[in-house]
């Protein structure tokens, strides 16, 4: 009879560069946004306004990672 080994568990531990929703500089527009829907739940184009604004800041939150990232060598 063969034994069964148990399914390998992947470390619980978050990886070092992922970044958290709250450690984002669009987590203040992200809560707006979200408290907005809340409360307008029936008509949401009432809050596209701050849904255009995370929009925004998410885009150049990108846009520095990635130029951050240029500048990054992975032969250090």
């Amino acid at each position: 009879m063969a034994s069964v080994s148990s399914p390998r568990v992947p470390n619980s531990q978050s990886y070092p560069s992922a970044a958290r929703l709250s450690d984002s500089l669009c987590f203040p527009q992200y809560t707006a946004s979200i408290k907005c829907l809340e409360v307008n739940y029936q008509d949401k184009s009432k809050c596209q306004l701050l849904f255009d604004d995370y929009k925004e800041c998410k885009k150049k939150e990108r846009e520095a990672r990635l130029e951050r990232n240029r500048h990054r060598s992975f032969f250090q």
